[in-house]
């Protein structure tokens, strides 16, 4: 509690009543003052030349413009004017309604020990790193904030990004495609396309159309339903969509996204490679099974990309419209520019994974010192379902008010730390690691131990399709290998969270996808 008596102030922060002393002669407060009913009041004073020590709060200077402190003599204890008069609680503040924030100097062990930043940690809101100073805390939450305000007018900005997107079935490319006049122009134009991606044509379907006399069902994680669009490996959730026209008799099951079958063929003066002209590929020329590695976000993909063979720089299409500028949920006040971080002086991390930025793009406020992956930022939905539990859950930013206990992921039952992000339900109270979301049939028994960021290493991989090798008699299909796996039969080392080929016949075969790639012409 902080109350001020006259010139003397009572304060939570210490045992003894504060005087206020003026650190500017009693001339110069009368020039400043319109009333000089006090002047012969006697106030203790401080030389202009000289200031008041370090604040015990802010653990700044107390300069002479300042003008006056608060100072208990026998202590040596002082205050900024400023810090003093800060109140002790903050009821329902706007960025944390429903708690109380309580003024403190002390740091949580748990928020330590989860941020493993050698007692360092950031404020939740404007994301700046501070160690021995005061915080707004919410004992409830392990969280603490500071003091935010909007850095951007809406009318100034009428296309931005604001993310995260609300599910799975919305995705960067639709957002792209559908602020584009010529492919709103077009939707519809045909239910029959022949497609560069595929030799056989496709076929539209809506609400009232159906394959075979079979109505194709949609993805559904809970009902263990995958659909994935074979251009950008997104789940594919609403209608229209094209899929193959000989998929009513199982020879082929290809689909693609209305927007996913409408890219443009190429991309002029990309920022990552702006030297050369990025041609739309369905599958990179030489490589196995199509699988590549994004030259933006590092994750290997053998869905649609943009590049430029001559370099051998691809991108996949999730990264290749990725916007200058975005807002964000989880700092919703400030604009997010799109940077290279190995162009920053020094090192920086990201605020959803707490992994380095390294070579990766990523978006950073300039109002704050807050960094965030792309990926992290344009990849993990809002709101998403799963079979563990009933409820949607919601992706979250920071530990879950009212509980302080650890945090198990339902899916890996792997201890995790709140303050990377995760995914929610507020009814049953369960959550989950964002990288052990994703629906992947036959693979829900992933550990996320053997990759512990916020995305799902093989998201944009579209596992299935089989081959055939010499030394084994059964087709090997293209899937994820598990804990439960035998080591590679090639080169005998663990196949869990790596790409595998395993024949679903003996279930006792399984190899490495680069040991397979060596061993069969492409």
């Amino acid at each position: 509690m902080v109350v001020v008596v006259k010139d003397q102030l009572l304060h939570f922060s210490h045992h003894h009543p504060l005087n206020l002393l003026h650190l500017q002669s009693p001339k110069q407060r009368e020039e400043e003052e319109d009333d000089d009913d006090n002047d012969n009041d006697e106030d203790d004073f401080v030389e202009e030349d000289h200031h008041g020590g370090q604040c015990n709060l802010c653990n700044e200077q107390i300069w002479s413009f300042h003008s006056c402190y608060y100072h208990c003599k026998s202590c040596d204890y002082s205050l900024h004017k400023f810090c003093a008069e800060l109140p002790e609680f903050m009821q329902d503040h706007p960025l944390h309604v429903g708690h109380t924030l309580t003024l403190s100097m002390s740091y949580p062990y748990q928020m330590i020990h989860y941020r493993n930043t050698d007692s360092k940690w950031k404020c939740y809101v404007c994301n700046l790193e501070w160690k021995d100073t005061y915080n707004y805390h919410c004992s409830l939450c392990n969280l603490s904030r500071g003091k935010t305000s909007k850095n951007f007018k809406e009318d100034e900005h009428p296309n931005l990004l604001h993310c995260p997107f609300q599910n799975e079935g919305v995705n960067l490319l639709k957002h792209y495609m559908f602020d584009q006049k010529k492919f709103i122009s077009s939707q519809h134009d045909g239910e029959m396309l022949n497609h560069l991606s595929h030799q056989h044509p496709l076929i539209l379907i809506d609400k009232k159309t159906s394959v075979g006399e079979k109505l194709v069902s949609l993805h559904d994680p809970m009902k263990r339903v995958q659909l994935l669009c074979d251009g950008c490996v997104r789940p594919i959730m609403t209608v229209p969509f094209y899929i193959c026209f000989h998929c009513a008799d199982k020879q082929c099951c290809f689909v693609l996204h209305e927007w996913c079958a409408k890219l443009p063929m190429k991309i002029e003066e990309y920022d990552g490679h702006p030297q050369h002209t990025l041609f739309l590929l369905p599958e990179i020329p030489g490589e196995f099974f199509g699988v590549f590695d994004c030259a933006i976000c590092f994750f290997p993909s053998n869905g649609f990309a943009y590049g430029c063979t001559t370099c051998k720089y691809y991108v996949d299409i999730n990264c290749a419209f990725i916007p200058k500028e975005i807002t964000h949920d989880s700092h919703i006040d400030h604009i997010r520019s799109k940077v290279n971080p190995s162009a920053e002086p020094r090192r920086r991390y990201c605020k959803a994974c707490k992994y380095s930025m390294k070579r990766k793009f990523g978006f950073h406020c300039r109002s704050c010192d807050f960094y965030i992956h792309v990926q992290c930022a344009l990849f993990l939905p809002k709101i998403i379902t799963h079979k563990c539990d009933k409820h949607p859950l919601s992706l979250r930013y920071e530990p879950v008010e009212n509980q302080l206990g650890e945090y198990f992921c339902e899916v890996c039952e792997n201890k995790f730390d709140p303050f990377q992000w995760f995914y929610h339900c507020t009814t049953c109270l369960q959550s989950m690691h964002a990288a052990c979301a994703p629906l992947i049939l036959q693979n829900e028994l992933a550990t996320y131990d053997s990759y512990d960021r916020c995305i799902y290493k093989f998201l944009n991989i579209k596992f299935g399709g089989s081959l055939k090798i010499n030394n084994h008699s059964h087709r090997l299909v293209f899937a994820q290998g598990l804990q439960s796996d035998d080591d590679c039969n090639i080169c005998l080392s663990s196949l869990q969270y790596k790409m595998a080929f395993k024949c679903l016949e003996c279930h006792d075969f399984a190899c490495h996808y680069e040991c397979v790639s060596s061993v069969v012409d492409l």
